[in-house]
């Protein structure tokens, strides 16, 4: 690896999802909110405002992946005091949650499609008390200024693009009755190129503007959102949401290859998984085979394997329960773990290890592990100023259309977090009152020498930490372009044998590991959407890439536009 290298071989080209800038960059799965993000920074908004912006503008462009009932975990990293924190804006559990609340009568824990729909399913949403909190926090700009263009955009309407036709198409049976009237007018799905006006929602955003983030949590939209939410069987309090505070943290950090990656910390999972893999990745030296080997696929598809095994043994919130993060990440765990590779066939024996023998002051839960992944759609959305600082977002209403409960006369889908835990009594994810469930959300910012190298992230559910740590591979082993790197075909399994996989996986690789016992989907299917920026400190330049699963853009800044 050798970053001048990594930084001759990007691509120096605007156009195709790829943009350039000298004095700021903004980077979502929209062209509206990556436009809006860049017109933040282009009249003196910082970072933070640009992101604000752009999580008020998915709200209109982008509603059923995120929006005003979302979850998400915010990075920034403050460049005057060479700074990353983390704004927690997750989801939580009720205060009258039931532990039991996804097992029927039987016994027997509820299909997902079932659970995932009725008004149990709703979290607390946090990622408007998140913004609120970032704004006062690094923001330059107030709330209402940036909600300002999201009002705007919202009033103009939206063309409809293949995005959102296909979440109509895969999944619009997951909708209720307000949903569906704004989603299939008169009975009839959206279509593509159509303008869509969503007035309700207009309306709401007004009034947020006029009185802030208040109104969502104990206020009139929050009032509406309990009423809807009870109504449909759920348990959330008005005090649920008066309550809600956004945590700030310190991330987790840990070195790849003379990199520094640092992202958030549990009850966030996806940080975690993607620091475990990438030290497990290092010691097997992935870099060594062709990026199209069956070597490198089975070294992905192994590591996913032991990374999910630990991290549903082990991952919790810490409030909760005692996390092995330090133990995990442990070299000598991580030199035992290692000896689960063998070239030969999937190893039938990855199950968790035993981490706690290298940390004190700790102790296990004594709960099981419980095998399960849910698939689950997201955004991701980054903005980069003049003055270097770094803002990045994940956020979510889990599934597509999140719980599909829209608050009538308010234009927003609730989401469907309470699916994030795990369904079952016995696991260290289980349900509980005011309980953060695990969450695989991966927003990263890496560092070399002290200096931003790039930031990244992708939607995706469970898959979300595969397409990054695939991405950052390919950049760093492979010293690829960055919009290849996005690009270059991906894989993803958990524990068993099924690995989902992109179109472009060689039909080789694909076979060599079908002899070592693993199974592949019948078809291929795009996973994550990942948007990333590449800082190249040596020309003062930043690079930004989008990803072709989705209709965002990159957009740069630059010196003469400001």
């Amino acid at each position: 690896m050798d970053i001048k290298t990594i930084m001759n071989n990007q691509k120096r080209e605007n156009g195709n999802q790829r943009a350039w800038g000298n004095a700021g960059m903004t980077a979502s799965a929209t062209e509206e909110s990556s436009s809006i993000g860049a017109r933040i920074l282009k009249a003196g908004g910082n970072a933070m405002d640009a992101l604000a912006a752009m999580q008020f503008a998915l709200a209109v462009s982008e509603p059923f992946n995120t929006g005003l009932g979302s979850s998400g975990f915010i990075m920034y990293y403050d460049a005057k005091k060479q700074e990353v924190k983390v704004i927690q804006g997750h989801s939580k559990a009720p205060k009258n949650a039931k532990k039991n609340v996804f097992i029927d009568e039987k016994q027997d824990i509820i299909p997902f499609l079932e659970r995932s729909t009725p008004g149990t399913a709703v979290a607390i949403p946090g990622i408007l008390k998140a913004f609120d909190q970032a704004i006062k926090l690094y923001g330059s700009k107030t709330w209402g200024e940036l909600i300002e263009p999201a009002i705007q955009l919202s009033q103009k309407g939206i063309k409809v693009n293949k995005t959102w036709v296909s979440g109509i198409e895969r999944f619009g049976n997951r909708l209720g009755d307000e949903g569906r009237s704004f989603f299939f007018p008169d009975g009839v799905p959206l279509t593509e190129g159509e303008i869509v006006v969503n007035a309700d929602l207009t309306d709401t955003l007004k009034e947020l503007q006029t009185n802030g983030a208040d109104s969502f949590y104990g206020g009139r939209l929050g009032k509406e959102i309990v009423k809807e939410v009870k109504k449909l069987h759920g348990c959330l309090e008005l005090e649920d949401l008066a309550v809600y505070e956004a945590e700030v943290k310190t991330p987790l950090q840990a070195s790849y290859k003379g990199f520094d990656v640092i992202v958030p910390s549990p009850p966030n999972g996806g940080g975690f998984s993607l620091l475990y893999m990438l030290k497990l990745l290092e010691k097997m030296n992935i870099g060594q085979y062709h990026v199209h080997s069956w070597e490198k696929y089975y070294l992905i598809a192994e590591t996913l394997r032991i990374m999910a095994a630990d991290k549903l043994s082990f991952m919790s919130d810490p409030s909760f329960y005692d996390v092995p993060i330090e133990g995990l990440l442990h070299p000598d765990y991580l030199e035992e773990r290692s000896k689960l590779y063998n070239f030969k066939f999937r190893n039938d024996q990855v199950t968790a290890g035993n981490p706690w023998r290298f940390v004190e002051n700790m102790k296990p839960s004594g709960l099981q592990a419980q095998l399960f992944d849910i698939g689950s759609e997201t955004t991701h959305f980054i903005a980069v100023d003049k003055d270097g600082n770094i803002a990045a977002c994940t956020s979510s209403l889990e599934h597509t259309f999140g719980s599909g409960i829209m608050v009538p006369g308010c234009g927003f889908l609730l989401n469907n977090d309470m699916t994030d835990f795990d369904p079952s009594l016995e696991g260290i994810n289980s349900v509980e009152p005011n309980k953060y469930p695990v969450s695989m959300k991966t927003p990263t910012i890496i560092f070399k020498d002290g200096k931003p190298f790039l930031t990244l992230g992708s939607p995706g559910g469970p898959t979300i930490v595969a397409s990054v740590l695939q991405t950052i591979i390919h950049v760093i082993d492979y010293e690829m372009d960055l919009k290849d790197a996005i690009e270059e075909p991906r894989i993803f399994n958990s524990t068993g044998p099924l690995i989902w996989w992109e179109e472009g996986v060689p039909h080789d690789a694909r076979q060599a590991l079908k002899k070592m016992n693993y199974q592949f989907d019948k078809i291929a299917l795009p996973m994550g959407n990942v948007q990333a920026v590449l800082f190249d400190t040596q020309s003062h330049q930043l690079y930004g890439a989008s990803d072709s699963s989705r209709p965002g853009i990159p957009v740069g800044v630059n010196q003469s536009e400001n």
